[in-house]
C-alpha cells in the first residue's frame, strides 16, 4: 500500500512525538493500535502511568493549530479506544492512565516550528 502525503506527515509526526517521549523517560508500548472505535497512535508507560498519547501534525497553522484538531467527538473515539485497548491488557488493569496530545506544527522548511507535549490534556 503506498502512504499518502498525509500519512507521512502523521507517521513523522508520531516518530517525533516517540523519540521526544522516550528521551524523558518514557517506554514504548505500542503504536496505531487499532479497533473498531478508533486508532490510538502511541501508548506508553511513564513510570505506573499508562499514557495515550494523541499526535497531530501539522504543515503551518493557516487552518487552525494542531492542538485544535483534538475534538469532542475524537476524544469520545479516544477514550473507547483506550477502554477496549485495557481490557485486552490484563496486566495493566491496577495501573493509573492519562491521555496527552503532542501537536506538532512543521514549518515551510520542514523542520519542526512547534512541538508542543500537553501532558493530561483529556479528561472522561
Amino acid at each position: 500500500m503506498t502512504r499518502t502525503t498525509r500519512q507521512k506527515l502523521g507517521d513523522a509526526g508520531e516518530l517525533l512525538a516517540r523519540r521526544h517521549l522516550e528521551d524523558e523517560g518514557y517506554l514504548f508500548i505500542a503504536a496505531n493500535w487499532s479497533c473498531p472505535s478508533g486508532e490510538l497512535d502511541l501508548v506508553m508507560r511513564d513510570g505506573d502511568v499508562i499514557v495515550f498519547v494523541e499526535v497531530k501534525t501539522r504543515r503551518g497553522e493557516r487552518l487552525g493549530t494542531a492542538e485544535e484538531a483534538v475534538t469532542v467527538s475524537k476524544v469520545e473515539r479516544l477514550l473507547r479506544a483506550a477502554e477496549i485497548y485495557l481490557a485486552s491488557r490484563p496486566d495493566m488493569a491496577d495501573l493509573f492512565w492519562r491521555f496527552d496530545v503532542i501537536a506538532v506544527t512543521l514549518a515551510p522548511t520542514g523542520a519542526v516550528g512547534r512541538f508542543t507535549h500537553l501532558i493530561n490534556a483529556v479528561h472522561a
